[in-house]
């Protein structure tokens, strides 16, 4: 591909592989599993674009707070070992550890497919989510724009968003979702799991550095839109006692809202957040994987729905009451809503209103 060049100025050729390929757990859709029988290669960067037939997603999970939601890639740059979007490029004849963090498709046609959703008859302007699977600020969005691109379609239509991302590059779009807030509603929460940026860098590699990511919800308060910080995940016995830190940073840049999630591992994920923990904290994986098991159970993930993203037993419960007075303490908005628009403000624009003036 040729040397387009990222948010932080860095050309994409010259953008680090993996410091240590992950391995790519079985997958379990195909009959047969490659294994190098030396070193495994490093990976590189590929892009695959693509014309998808729907860009507007339903969710059916109690596990999250919203209906609707857009992703307009495939995959995730940011290579965060816990995520559990990893098994989606199962899917695809894929695997789920560095073929999710380095084949990445691209939706090219994302906002004329939300165009058109928002042009359907049974489109009644609910909160749409900014993304629900994979990093929609993710460094391909630099040269794309296909999330910038998507909120000027809500923008034109005034259809309230809620963006939750791990991209400073989200300030590069600061001025339009302050203009989608006063218009129809809007939250951006950045997602900030490690209160530092050596935490951050040995769980999530490639994703905008901790201070970047504090930087950019400053800029985005100052400007007047309405933000958030999600603990997310909780990694019990790694990042939990962070918690206090990361909430009064985030508040000090003008965070409103705050919420947390419970790490989740399912399927192939949990291979690949072993090996990650395990070459990042060596003498402490085994204790945060106990801690988790004491969360969960016994287990190290849950499957049922309204269970998959909290805990149970009283260590949940003191981190649950951890986060809850700190955040209370400091002033923080813990309502689950990604958005609260005042009303409900979408219309189709006058330009394309039919000659009877439908609204």
């Amino acid at each position: 591909m040729s040397q387009e060049t990222c948010f932080n100025d860095t050309p994409y050729a010259t953008l680090p592989a993996l410091p240590r390929p992950v391995a790519n757990p079985p997958n379990p859709w195909l009959s047969t599993q490659v294994e190098y029988l030396e070193d495994v290669p490093m990976a590189n960067l590929e892009v695959f674009e693509e014309d998808a037939r729907t860009i507007v997603n339903r969710n059916d999970s109690p596990d999250v707070p919203f209906n609707w939601s857009v992703n307009p890639y495939r995959g995730c740059y940011h290579g965060c070992a816990y995520c559990y979007a990893r098994p989606t490029h199962e899917y695809l004849g894929w695997g789920a550890g560095t073929d999710f963090d380095r084949k990445i498709v691209v939706k090219r046609n994302a906002p004329e497919l939300l165009r058109s959703a928002f042009e359907a008859r049974g489109w009644k302007g609910d909160v749409l989510a900014f993304s629900g699977v994979t990093d929609c600020y993710q460094p391909l969005e630099a040269s794309y724009q296909l999330t910038r691109r998507c909120l000027e379609v809500c923008l034109e239509y005034r259809n309230p968003v809620g963006v939750v991302t791990k991209g400073a590059l989200v300030g590069r779009d600061t001025a339009l979702l302050a203009q989608l807030g006063a218009e129809a509603g809007c939250i951006v929460s950045i997602s900030i799991p490690f209160a530092d940026d050596e935490g951050g860098r040995q769980i999530e590699p490639f994703a905008s550095t901790i201070s970047k990511r504090f930087a950019a919800l400053e800029q985005l308060s100052a400007a007047g839109v309405r933000t958030g910080v999600g603990i997310s995940p909780i990694i019990p016995g790694l990042n939990d006692s962070q918690i206090p830190a990361i909430l009064r940073r985030a508040r000090a840049c003008g965070a409103q809202h705050a919420f947390m999630t419970m790490l989740r591992l399912p399927g192939s994920v949990l291979p690949v957040f072993k090996e990650r923990l395990e070459a990042a904290v060596p003498l402490r994986a085994s204790a945060v994987l106990s801690a988790i098991r004491d969360i969960r159970g016994g287990d190290l993930n849950r499957s049922t729905f309204g269970e998959r993203m909290t805990g149970q037993g009283p260590r949940w419960q003191a981190i649950e009451q951890l986060f809850t007075t700190t955040a209370r303490r400091l002033g923080f908005d813990t309502d689950e809503s990604l958005a609260h628009p005042a009303r409900n403000a979408f219309r189709i624009p006058r330009r394309q209103r039919s000659l009877f003036g439908d609204d």
